[in-house]
């Protein structure tokens, strides 16, 4: 699993850090995140129809993982506060099994990469839709949240 590079956020004696990243070039950025909620059938429906008591459930959920990129700073304590170009938040509704596929793309012209970002955003977006469903079924169960795919900087391309 390992790419078998150093670890980039400790310094010589081992004390955690903010990467330097002033001599870097800014380059053209994109990160691709992905993960899913796992839902029973009345949780799918609600959603599908439109029926949830809190309202649309993914045009929140949509909302949320975008200000969670914007915000991503604040919350991961090294990373850096980046101005980011693009975030979009999509969902696939899967019926079997009942399913909702998370997918954040994030984009910038920077020094750093926006994986972080990505991922923040799938994983505030689920847990929106977690939050706005748990009145019908508490047992949904969030994973697979993962980096798909990134673009730019020194390490190049990443697809999973």
């Amino acid at each position: 699993m390992a790419e078998g590079k150093g670890l980039t956020h400790f310094d010589a004696r081992g004390a955690a850090i903010m990467v330097d990243v002033s001599g870097k070039a800014a380059t053209q950025r994109e990160a691709v995140a992905s993960g899913c909620i796992y839902v029973s059938a009345p949780v799918y429906a609600a959603v599908c129809q439109g029926t949830a008591k809190k309202g649309d459930v993914l045009g929140v959920a949509r909302i949320a993982g975008i200000m969670a990129a914007k915000r991503t700073a604040d919350m991961i304590p090294l990373c850096h506060p980046l101005p980011l170009a693009k975030c979009a938040v999509d969902f696939e509704l899967m019926e079997q099994p009942c399913r909702i596929v998370a997918r954040a793309t994030v984009k910038v012209k920077g020094e750093t990469g926006v994986e972080m970002e990505a991922l923040h955003a799938v994983s505030v977006a689920l847990l929106t839709i977690y939050d706005m469903c748990k009145a019908i079924d508490k047992r949904m169960e969030i994973g697979d949240i993962r980096l798909e795919r990134k673009s730019g900087g020194k390490s190049g391309v990443f697809v999973r």
